[in-house]
């Protein structure tokens, strides 16, 4: 009886200790993840709250005066003799016209320094657009200095002696004036989305980077994914079993975890410098990236296509069907789900790279925006590493609006490949 109660005992202090084992690791792993979605969201936070100031653009209001002469253009101007036009001028005037006890020239340089290099590009494209402004006195919205820019969000502190600001107190003062009269003014910044990189910061955008995205990840896909499909069906549906097989589906595990910086330096070798490609275009990115890229997706692929039942092959075979038939009319649309997942998710992780654009010249500044896979680019990630480097103060929060903007892209593709998953997968 005595033997009977301590065997008892000992089974229920057993168990006891199994399940505070059990309830200490349910914990500890409640604890890990509570800790990651914190550090997540203050990631979040940081990024956003920096971002914010970016997408809004200080916008300071000029009244100018298109007169011809002073423009120096004829009756009927071409579109030459408009580009060549000074448009620069009549926006110095304006503020000339705005602080008229500015006399001196070098009060005269601090003055001109209140609209953006840009606003005379902006003024010259309004008049091509519409030729019946000139000889008009118009009011114009000009963008404004990044210092006047970073003034009016709070990012340069007024409250500071002149020694510790950027801005000095005279060009403070006139920021003033400008806001008391109501010519100063936020807007959405929609430059940032419509125009490319730029020296300087309230000009920058990403239409340049954000199509030499999507030419650099339209070369990856029609490179990787037809490649890598037939490569999948071939090992897992064709292929013999033997030791070069074996040789090749090691390798291509392998070349999952070769690091991205190796890509680039054979795509600077073989592509660059032996076919001599062009280099910092989005083809030869495209070609590294797939290049990166195949592993994943034949790996997904190979997996997707072992997951279809055999049952499915052996209906269509004792059916009467062909080997070829089998795999491309059965089997391939059943796997077709997973393919599409793993392209997707192999997608967004070269999305994401940067160390073998890196390398083959596609970190260069980039001004112009390309218009084919040959056109010199750059991509959202490299953008965000350029802006990071730069020493300017308006080029912080355009990086964390770059960040943020590929932070989107790269969700929206990962929920896609979920949709998909969810939508098409079925359940053997």
């Amino acid at each position: 009886m005595n033997n009977t109660l301590n065997n008892t005992d000992l089974v229920k202090k057993s168990l006891r200790k199994r399940y505070f084992k059990e309830r200490l690791f349910r914990s500890l792993g409640l604890v890990s993840i509570a800790t990651a979605i914190i550090f997540l969201l203050i990631l979040l936070a940081d990024i956003t709250s920096k971002a914010l100031p970016a997408f809004s653009q200080t916008q300071l209001e000029l009244t100018v005066e298109l007169d011809r002469d002073r423009l120096g253009l004829s009756a009927q101007p071409d579109e030459a003799e408009l580009m060549a036009a000074d448009f620069r001028l009549v926006i110095r005037d304006a503020l000339l016209a705005q602080f008229p006890e500015v006399t001196s020239r070098r009060d005269k340089r601090e003055l001109y320094t209140l609209t953006s290099m840009g606003a005379e590009f902006q003024l010259r494209d309004m008049v091509i657009d519409d030729l019946s402004l000139l000889g008009q006195t118009i009011t114009v919205p000009f963008m404004a200095d990044d210092d006047v820019d970073a003034v009016i969000k709070g990012s340069i502190d007024r409250t500071l002696p002149e020694s510790d600001r950027r801005v000095k107190d005279q060009k403070l003062a006139w920021i003033e004036t400008l806001e008391a009269s109501g010519q100063i003014d936020t807007a959405f910044n929609w430059h940032f989305f419509s125009s490319g990189d730029s020296r300087e910061p309230e000009m920058a955008g990403i239409k340049g980077a954000i199509l030499g995205s999507f030419y650099t990840l339209l070369v990856t896909l029609a490179l990787s994914f037809p490649i890598a499909v037939a490569a999948a069906i071939y090992l897992e549906e064709f292929a013999p079993k033997n030791r070069f097989i074996d040789f090749i589906e090691i390798n291509i595990n392998n070349l999952a975890a070769v690091p991205s910086i190796v890509f680039g330096l054979l795509g600077l070798a073989v592509f660059i410098n032996f076919f001599t490609l062009p280099r910092s275009a989005p083809l030869v990115g495209g070609i590294v990236l797939s290049l990166m890229t195949l592993p994943t997706i034949i790996i997904a692929s190979r997996s997707a296509i072992k997951a279809v039942p055999p049952s499915l092959r052996e209906a269509a075979l004792g059916l009467g069907a062909s080997k070829m038939q089998t795999v491309f009319h059965h089997v391939l649309p059943a796997a077709l789900p997973g393919i599409l997942t793993g392209t997707i998710i192999g997608m967004a992780q070269a999305l994401g790279e940067t160390a073998p654009l890196l390398m083959i010249g596609m970190v260069a500044f980039i001004v112009d925006i390309p218009q084919s896979v040959a056109d010199p680019a750059t991509v959202l990630p490299i953008q965000v590493f350029l802006w990071a480097d730069s020493p300017e103060r308006g080029f912080l929060e355009k990086t964390s609006a770059a960040i943020m903007v590929l932070l989107f892209f790269l969700v929206a593709m990962n929920a896609i490949a979920i949709y998909l998953r969810k939508k098409f997968e079925k359940k053997w």
